[in-house]
């Protein structure tokens, strides 16, 4: 709408919605909230009940702690006319720290799914979902706009927003979560005003609406304290019609990225290969860094090549 951002009527019978991602009194710098005009309301649906988790968890407590370096193998993708499983049947935790009640830490699970999400949709309330696809590409479906993602792309989904996946045979790839924050850029300091992954880079969904009943019920999916519930309605939730604002979903191609790697000797620290970070309370500490090392020229005089180690 022209001037304001909820008229007391709507054009076209809309209902206008905002979805905040931080507090209301945040600084305008760190204020993130968008407003949705849709067809009808979030709000109606009937009310949530637990769904079976699978292999989704936030208790760290369920096996003992080791300090070894640890690697596993690629986890195996069911056939599809065995066992069908979709994005959110599909979740497997690999571990974590900290806990979404208390708004901090992180979590890292692995997707292998080999159906499509059918008239289901998720929204996670505890925090922020950055998804790597590793085989296999996803259509993903927001209330913002549709994101196709392929393989050597990311995509974040931040918390509250509601969305749904489509595949295209067997499908896995990892996703790292964060309690409390959000993913954003990370300081470039003596780096100067460019290089690494740059803003414009960046990609966000047009709105795309479906005007849509589904008289069979459609799922909607909440992640809420590390549990899953679901609540039943009849219509699609992708009935966003128009939105505005600078809290979205976004996806990246990661060959976008610009590497920084010449030096005179040593060997530089890995962080000059964060793509994002989320920060936490301590300066210059991130709860999680997303990290990658692409091709790039090694160029350097008198410098053993390979990384040291680092403990």
């Amino acid at each position: 709408p022209p001037i304001q951002n909820n008229p007391q009527v709507c054009p076209y019978g809309l209902y206008a919605e905002q979805l905040s991602g931080s507090a209301f009194t945040c600084p305008r710098p760190t204020n993130k909230r968008s407003w949705l005009y849709r067809i009808l309301p979030s709000v109606c649906h009937k009310p949530f009940k637990p769904l079976e988790e699978g292999h989704l968890t936030h208790n760290w407590d369920e096996v003992e702690p080791d300090p070894n370096q640890l690697r596993w193998k690629p986890f195996e993708i069911p056939k599809a006319p065995q066992n069908k499983l979709d994005f959110v049947s599909g979740l497997h935790t690999l571990c974590g720290a900290g806990e979404p009640r208390g708004r901090n830490g992180i979590a890292v699970h692995i997707f292998a799914c080999n159906t499509s999400m059918l008239d289901r949709c998720l929204y996670n309330s505890d925090g922020d979902f950055l998804i790597v696809p590793q085989q296999g590409k996803l259509l993903i479906t927001t209330e913002f706009g549709k994101m196709l993602v392929e393989p050597n792309e990311i995509c974040v989904i931040q918390q509250g927003m509601r969305f749904s996946v489509e595949v295209f045979g067997e499908t896995r790839g990892y996703i790292l979560e964060v309690f409390g924050a959000h993913f954003e850029l990370p300081d470039l300091g003596p780096i100067g005003a460019n290089g690494l992954a740059n803003p414009r880079d960046f990609l966000v969904p047009v709105a795309w609406y479906e005007d849509r009943q589904v008289p069979g019920g459609y799922t909607v999916i909440s992640k809420y304290q590390g549990k899953l519930f679901a609540a039943q309605q009849d219509f699609s939730p992708f009935n966003v019609v128009a939105w505005h604002g600078n809290y979205t979903p976004y996806k990246y191609h990661l060959e976008k990225f610009m590497v920084i790697n010449a030096v005179a000797f040593d060997h530089a620290d890995p962080s000059i290969f964060t793509v994002l970070t989320a920060k936490s309370t301590r300066p210059g500490v991130a709860l999680a860094d997303f990290v990658i090392f692409p091709p790039r020229w090694g160029v350097a005089n008198n410098t053993f090549r390979p990384p040291y180690y680092h403990r």
